[in-house]
């Protein structure tokens, strides 16, 4: 089961990859851990840095994935995402954001692309870095 699950996030990590490329967003690193946490997925947008949560659940619809994102996991991002701007100072200048991007099974089963299977939210939380 650990392993089908490991799939199923590799998966719904690199759809959100392709997506945001599509979108304009040049992906600087993923899977950026600390020992505080992980970042899925940290990109760039415009003269943004941008760190990203990727929620890709198969047993829950769209409208239940916006609850997967609890308090705790978004303190875990932003202490990692302190550490990637503690260690890569050349983003320092940088605005920030916190974003989350939802893979439905649709885009992980092979689905379209789509709004209705890949939902980005921009701007998720926030967190003064």
């Amino acid at each position: 089961m650990r392993s089908a699950n490991a799939r199923k996030g590799r998966d719904g990590e690199k759809q959100a990859r392709e997506a945001l490329e599509k979108k304009g967003m040049g992906i600087i690193t993923t899977n950026f851990r600390s020992q505080k946490g992980e970042v899925d997925i940290i990109a760039r947008d415009g003269d943004t840095l941008v760190f990203i949560e990727v929620k890709a659940w198969s047993s829950y619809g769209m409208e239940d994935l916006e609850y997967g994102i609890s308090a705790k996991k978004q303190r875990r991002i932003i202490e990692t995402a302190k550490y990637f701007l503690a260690t890569h100072r050349e983003y320092n200048d940088m605005a920030i954001r916190f974003d989350v991007v939802f893979v439905s099974p649709n885009a992980i089963n092979g689905g379209a692309i789509d709004g209705a299977a890949i939902r980005h939210l921009a701007s998720a939380f926030m967190e003064c870095v």
